[in-house]
């Protein structure tokens, strides 16, 4: 497989403050990568540095491109869409059309015509003038009329109703995604989009504590729900996680086999939601 971002011992310090601490990682073509971790864990400046906006040490290849020193080529080929759409508030749709033809060579007018003839955006309306959810359909259109090979999905659908998020990732992935285009998401709404994710990386502290294809996930963890004299034999197997609920014990396991939890309750695969929880809890111990 193609390697659309390669990172080796990337480190980001503000001062003392260690924002991206040592990470390495591949994100390869074709996939859709879920990037994950509360508020300050490092998100924000890890895609920075993929985006050219920032340097860092370590070693950092994104499209086979330094990002930082050669930016202005690497945007050829990459998109960006952050949780508010950056777009000019003066400007009417049609106007934003012709400047974004007359400056990135790799955009189809006629393309991103076609989607917004789906929506409720006028073309001769003011983006002033647009719903926050059809500011986001119009940055949507755009980015998916640009022949792109990375799109970067900070918060993409921040303040947005659930049909609008719903519509926003259905679009995504029947008029965007193929195999040849990779996408980089994070989002604290996790639950809905796990179904869309191939590959998910939790990041806490500036470090990455998990990085699985979301297939290996139902392989490495098991998820219990017990009680009594069962509770106690399941944890005598060393869950890296334990909640209650309804009266139950929730344990989490890593590495332990379904066999070998067999008998002692309802298996299930966690959610990438309770993964994360376990994940990050266990890092702070």
């Amino acid at each position: 497989m193609t390697s659309v971002v390669s990172a080796r011992g990337v480190s980001k310090h503000f001062g003392a403050v260690r924002a991206v601490d040592e990470v390495s990682f591949e994100i390869e073509q074709g996939k859709i990568l879920g990037l994950i971790g509360p508020n300050g864990a490092g998100k924000t400046t890890l895609l920075k540095a993929v985006l050219g906006l920032t340097d860092c040490d370590g070693e950092l290849s994104v499209l086979g491109l330094d990002p930082f020193k050669q930016r202005k080529e690497l945007l050829k080929n990459i998109c960006f869409i952050a949780d508010v759409a950056v777009l000019p508030r003066w400007i009417k749709v049609t106007q934003l059309l012709e400047f974004v033809e007359s400056v990135h060579p790799n955009f189809s007018r006629k393309r991103a015509e076609g989607f917004l003839s789906q929506t409720k955006v006028r073309s001769d309306a003011k983006v002033r003038e647009l719903s926050k959810g059809m500011v986001v359909q119009l940055h949507l259109s755009i980015i998916m009329a640009i022949d792109a090979k990375l799109l970067v999905l900070d918060e993409p659908t921040l303040g947005l109703d659930i049909i609008f998020r719903k519509e926003f990732y259905s679009n995504l992935l029947n008029d965007y995604f193929d195999e040849k285009r990779t996408i980089l998401i994070t989002t604290h709404q996790v639950e809905e989009i796990e179904n869309l994710l191939t590959d998910i990386m939790f990041i806490n502290d500036g470090k990455i504590l998990l990085d699985s294809p979301m297939e290996a996930i139902a392989d490495s963890y098991v998820e219990l729900t017990t009680s009594g004299e069962d509770a106690i034999k399941a944890r005598g197997l060393g869950p890296i996680a334990e909640h209650e609920m309804f009266g139950k014990s929730v344990l989490l396991f890593e590495g332990v086999s379904r066999e070998n939890l067999g008998g002692l309750g309802e298996l299930r695969t966690p959610s990438v939601a309770d993964l994360f929880v376990a994940k990050v809890k266990g890092a702070r111990k």
